[in-house]
């Protein structure tokens, strides 16, 4: 158990998905939004993450009115009174993340650790919009942050190990697997993998090899499962460093270079085609069904809740 009272700033999907996790664990959370639109739409979001958990056997409807008891949604910041950690998730903006800043400096209590949930903000950029430098950390979470376990710890050159600690206690009691970097860059370690994939596979649809469907098959049947339960550097050391230099000779010439965005995203950008929320990207996704999707992005991580120490 932690001596902290947790809040969230911010009322998007991250937001709602982090108290999903909060209340799931029995801790009370109040969640702080901007608007009558955005707490809305977070109470909705946190009912549907606990009606997937209800239906795939893994909660109870008592515990998800459990832990609605332990829920406050609020567009009011002095409502952070006493709060003494808050996952910061609000909007990938400085001068938004500047104000809840100071916010959480007025109202939460004054030795409140501010988490941020940055996908792409440096650590130093974070730091400079507090006075509480020594009080902030990056605290990187993976959608949907209620169900996948990992979340990148990144602290700033003025973080105190205080903080790196009781940052470390909330997030085990939380039941998150942490990965920490000594220092921050640009995407921290997943995104970097992620963009590296997704360069290399943009590049390879656009030079005809293959098909969107086709990489995802190869992913979902070989990497993804290969690497689900044995390590990328465990499998280097596996095949050996002379294997895979033999390897790296024939293939990193080839690979895609580029440093600017490519022409596929530029276009689907310009012609509204901009993935899921415009409904065509690599796939038609009026043709995909939206209740199945949003299960199968969960799937692999609904044995996880099996460890929260669910409100009753």
């Amino acid at each position: 158990m932690i001596n902290e009272k947790i809040a969230v700033y911010g009322s998007g999907t991250i937001g709602a998905c982090e108290a999903t996790l909060i209340t799931g664990n029995g801790f009370e959370c109040t969640v702080i939004g901007h608007s009558e639109k955005g707490l809305k739409r977070c109470k909705r979001t946190f009912e549907q993450n606990w009606d997937d958990l209800i239906e795939k056997g893994y909660a109870s409807k008592e515990n998800k009115a459990a832990a609605l008891k332990l829920l406050t949604i609020t567009n009011k910041p002095e409502q952070l009174d006493g709060c003494t950690f808050v996952f910061e998730a609000a909007s990938e903006d400085v001068s938004v993340k500047k104000e809840v800043y100071e916010n959480i400096c007025k109202y939460a209590d004054e030795s409140a650790i501010i988490a941020s949930c940055t996908s792409s903000l440096d650590a130093s950029v974070l730091a400079s919009l507090t006075d509480r430098p020594e009080q902030l950390i990056i605290a990187h979470p993976f959608q949907p942050a209620h169900m996948l376990p990992l979340v990148e710890v990144v602290p700033n050159a003025k973080t105190s190990k205080q903080t790196v600690s009781r940052t470390m206690e909330v997030l085990n009691v939380l039941h998150r697997q942490t990965v920490y970097l000594n220092k921050s860059v640009p995407g921290f370690l997943v995104n970097r993998l992620a963009q590296a994939l997704f360069r290399e596979c943009i590049y390879l649809i656009e030079q005809g090899v293959t098909t969107a469907a086709d990489i995802d098959k190869a992913v979902k049947y070989a990497v993804g499962m290969r690497y689900a339960s044995i390590g990328l550097m465990e499998y280097f050391d596996d095949v050996g460093f002379e294997l895979e230099k033999a390897i790296a000779e024939n293939i990193y010439p080839d690979l895609c270079g580029t440093k600017e965005i490519q022409s596929t995203v530029l276009n689907g950008i310009a012609s509204g085609n901009n993935g899921r929320a415009g409904e065509q990207g690599f796939y038609d996704w009026t043709k995909i069904d939206q209740d199945d999707y949003r299960v199968r992005k969960q799937a692999p991580f609904f044995d996880s809740v099996k460890e929260w120490t669910m409100p009753v």
